[in-house]
């Protein structure tokens, strides 16, 4: 019978994020249809366990972006080439490309000219809604579906002429330490004045956040002490970054404890009654966690030329997921320590403040739900392109 066949699926995968959002999309292919997988293209361990022998290495895309492209082009090209050509000669069922947008909708749009045939399903919708709305329409001769890890994005899609997009829910809303943490916060919770206030602070997970916030975030808690609050400080970050935050940390009035460990990241969520970040990912993390947050950002001298690019009303997902201002921001020369810290007193205390965003974060959880894995609704997308 035709379909007792293998399903030969073609995977552009080079963040480790990538990597296991493919993995659990060709076992969630392999359970749903009871086929055999066979898997060529890129992709890391957690691919190569199911049976992928990578082209090359992953960590090539992994680290795209401008500044890698322009170091790095003619290299890049010949990768991008190499991919595309070894892809279509394997002739697959379909090709996943995911997220690393800058490397992998290359490799799409080379594949669509050698074999228009060949199905493409692209993983991790491109910030179009943010910047450079443009893309949307560009992709649509080449991707002929995403798969979209946040709720607004299918019509974002449609209203920018994109290709068409299927919500698939976001990882995060499985998380066991993020669930973990969800749970602890939802306990009752001594928010009376004169306690130990724990803090979560979390400046960034690249050298240049770390850099820009670490100085108005010592601050910002100095004030703090300075107005009678008793502090314990969370610092949970990653290794590449750890040695310059303890050197950034080092003359702060109160010294954090720095947590490497993900399992007692997610520990210190549970424990906190407040956190200040810089803008990113984490934002949707303490969202889903139910920790209220002040989100911060200063960008780079060449982001902020950039500035007039970016369409999007706020940088904070979980205000995107709720389209409410849920999350406070403070950009460039209003990350002011004064008012950051008076934001924060509002957090720690049994406030409308805090209610406000407690009732947002249960919005987002409530946006972001889907009836069934991730995994299963986007195998169900990809087999609409599989024929036989």
């Amino acid at each position: 019978m035709a379909n007792d066949r293998p399903l030969k699926i073609a995977i552009v995968a080079g963040e480790e994020s990538g990597d296991l959002l493919g993995a659990d999309l060709v076992e969630a292919l392999k359970r749903t249809t009871g086929r055999e997988v066979r898997l060529v293209g890129i992709g890391g361990r957690h691919l190569q366990g199911l049976g992928l022998t990578p082209l090359f290495d992953g960590s090539e895309i992994a680290l795209m972006g401008l500044s890698a492209i322009l170091r790095d082009l003619p290299r890049l090209m010949r990768r991008i080439s190499q991919t595309a050509n070894a892809v279509a000669g394997e002739k697959p069922d379909c090709l996943i490309t995911i997220d690393s947008p800058d490397f992998s909708l290359r490799v799409a749009r080379k594949v669509r000219a050698a074999d228009p045939a060949i199905p493409i399903v692209h993983y991790v919708c491109p910030s179009v809604w943010a910047w450079r709305p443009g893309r949307a329409v560009a992709m649509r001769p080449y991707v002929d579906h995403i798969l979209c890890i946040l709720p607004f994005e299918v019509k974002e899609l449609a209203r920018l002429g994109g290709p068409p997009g299927t919500y698939v829910g976001h990882r995060l809303a499985h998380d066991p330490g993020v669930l973990a943490a969800a749970k602890a916060q939802s306990l009752p919770r001594d928010l009376s004045g004169d306690r130990v206030k724990t803090l979560l602070v979390l400046p960034g997970s690249r050298r240049g956040e770390v850099r820009r916030l670490a100085g108005p975030f010592g601050k910002t808690v100095s004030i703090l002490r300075a107005r009678g609050h008793r502090l314990r400080l969370l610092l949970p970050t990653v290794p590449h970054v750890a040695d310059l935050v303890r050197a950034s940390v080092a003359s702060w009035d109160e010294k954090p404890e720095i947590i490497l460990d993900p399992g007692r990241k997610w520990q210190a969520f549970g424990k906190a009654d407040a956190a200040l970040i810089a803008s990113g990912t984490v934002s949707l993390e303490l969202a889903l966690s139910g920790v209220p947050m002040i989100s911060c950002y200063r960008l780079d001298p060449v982001m902020r030329l950039a500035q007039r690019l970016i369409t999007v009303w706020s940088a904070a997902l979980p205000n995107l997921i709720a389209d409410s201002p849920v999350v406070p921001e403070s950009y460039n020369q209003y990350v002011r320590p004064h008012y950051l810290a008076r934001q924060l007193e509002a957090l720690f205390s049994d406030t409308a403040y805090r209610a406000w965003q407690k009732d947002g974060f249960a919005e987002v959880a409530r946006r972001m739900a889907t009836d069934r894995p991730s995994g299963e609704i986007a195998a169900e997308a990809v087999m609409g392109y599989i024929k036989g």
